[in-house]
């Protein structure tokens, strides 16, 4: 048989069912349109040569919240690839190190750039994963209502991506990545989603989150330039000033910027069913070691759901870091008293449910971090746990509890691989600086209790003690000797970790 041409009526509105309104029905005729104008352009009929993926409906009365604030209607998705209902969406799609490195350019902004700072602006790409072309063959059979009598049997070949496809971000990003680096941009070693430009005085700086971007510099001039260029190739809304990002409340003052998450621990709050409880002054109990031994909880689920949650929830509130940490243990068996600790730490976010994360406009360029280790702290591996916190001048800008890959020996090859832990983060966050333009001419102080493991990390000896650690958490001892970090001992009473 051979191939046929199909166009896309530009006036034709398919809806899995009938909007109940006007204004719905002309929302989703333009967001049909949008994505046909991108993905169908003319779309090649034929005999699919493999297994095609099912076709994409509107989704009609479905509305979430977008990283910006505002109300969106669903996107497209193919059939069977929607997250899991029990996980949170935005767990789902949250990367770490991006908010990671919007904390610390929220920092920067500030810190280096007060007085001749532009703003931070957020901008937001329509209907960005259209923009990526597709390298494989990827055939779908018809949306609801374009099947054509005695075609039943003919699929489409796409040629651009779409929502729901796995290689959908990573061609977006590519595409993305070309058209901006072709702009002047250059895009940072240390984190790919990271681009900035400097020409003579001026110095822009790009973050990009899927198909969010913020926009920073110390010249509006170039900074409007920016979103020209990327409007005239991608159509971008322009949402001003950062005000809502990714869940995050930001609020900007002559004094510097503070950020928190309040309306999600409120809503938190009211799903866990806790409004009416009494709020707890700590989010862990004293001492509490969870167990596998107690009775396996009935909805599994639910404590899921609410442990992913409380881990996003991490990135304004370091406060409940360990206790988070603790309980994403017991994410594939949780059992009765998991669940008792996670809804306390649910009741110890209701005492300060808009406590969050202040950076300071009046402050230096140091790093400064603080690690520290529990020796065998995990009852059932016998492992012990890093945590370590870094603060950009006074600012709290990284923070980390992680169970240690290997069992320790002793408490001072425990805090040993927690050193070692704290200078890789150190170093991380040198190279962002110096991607940012800011050089950074000190040396980061990383502070310790342990005075077996400084001795440690400043002497190049082996010991019988030691010759057994790996290569790798050696590490630290080049960067002291290069003079990058320098370590310090803090009394145990008052370390900030």
């Amino acid at each position: 048989m051979g191939q046929q041409l199909l166009y896309l009526r530009p006036n034709l509105t398919i809806f899995s069912c009938s909007p109940t309104s006007p204004k719905a029905q002309s929302k989703y005729r333009l967001e049909f349109q949008s994505k046909c104008s991108n993905a169908a352009r003319p779309t090649v009929l034929g005999p699919s040569p493999r297994c095609p993926l099912g076709s994409p409906q509107l989704v009609v009365g479905g509305f979430i919240k977008s990283s910006t604030g505002l109300m969106v209607p669903l996107n497209d998705t193919r059939p069977g690839w929607w997250p899991r209902a029990s996980l949170s969406w935005q767990v789902l799609t949250i990367r770490t190190l991006f908010l990671l490195l919007l904390k610390w350019l929220q920092s920067v902004v500030h810190l280096h750039w007060l007085r001749p700072m532009a703003g931070l602006f957020l901008s937001s790409v329509n209907n960005a994963f259209l923009h990526g072309n597709l390298d494989e063959e990827i055939y779908m059979s018809p949306p609801l209502g374009l099947q054509r009598q005695g075609e039943e049997h003919l699929v489409y070949r796409l040629h651009k991506s779409l929502y729901g496809l796995k290689q959908a971000s990573r061609q977006w990003f590519s595409r993305f990545s070309e058209v901006i680096r072709s702009a002047g941009f250059v895009q940072s070693r240390a984190d790919y989603s990271l681009f900035t430009r400097g020409q003579g005085k001026s110095f822009t700086v790009l973050l990009i989150y899927v198909d969010d971007i913020l926009i920073t510099g110390n010249d509006p001039v170039s900074i409007a330039d920016v979103k020209n260029f990327l409007h005239k190739t991608f159509r971008l809304k322009d949402l001003g000033c950062v005000k809502y990002f990714l869940g995050i409340e930001v609020s900007t003052s002559k004094r510097g910027i503070f950020i928190c998450q309040c309306k999600y621990v409120l809503e938190i709050i009211k799903d866990a069913g806790l409004l009416g409880t009494a709020p707890v002054d700590t989010p862990m109990e004293h001492g509490l070691k969870l167990s596998d031994k107690t009775e396996l909880l009935k909805d599994p689920e639910k404590y899921r759901h609410l442990v992913g949650r409380l881990i996003y929830l991490t990135m304004s509130r370091p406060d409940i870091t360990y206790p988070v940490h603790i309980l994403s243990r017991f994410m594939h068996q949780p059992r009765k008293a998991d669940w008792e600790t996670a809804l306390r730490v649910v009741r110890y976010l209701k005492s300060a449910p808009g406590q969050g994360l202040f950076f300071s406009s009046n402050s230096d360029l140091r790093l400064r971090a603080f690690c520290d280790s529990d020796w065998a702290g995990c009852p059932l591996t016998r492992r012990s746990t890093t945590g370590y916190c870094v603060f950009l001048g006074p600012s709290l800008i990284s923070w980390r509890s992680k169970r240690q890959k290997t069992i320790s020996l002793s408490s001072a090859e425990a805090e040993y691989f927690a050193m070692t832990g704290a200078c890789c983060e150190l170093t991380w966050l040198r190279y962002l600086l110096q991607d940012l333009g800011i050089l950074h001419q000190e040396t980061a102080l990383l502070y310790c209790d342990s005075k077996a493991a400084l001795h440690i990390a400043a002497n190049p000896v082996f010991h019988e003690r030691t010759t057994h650690i790996e290569m790798d958490c050696h590490y630290i001892r080049d960067k002291i000797q290069d003079g990058s970090v320098e370590t310090r001992f803090i009394n145990t009473t008052i370390i900030t970790s």
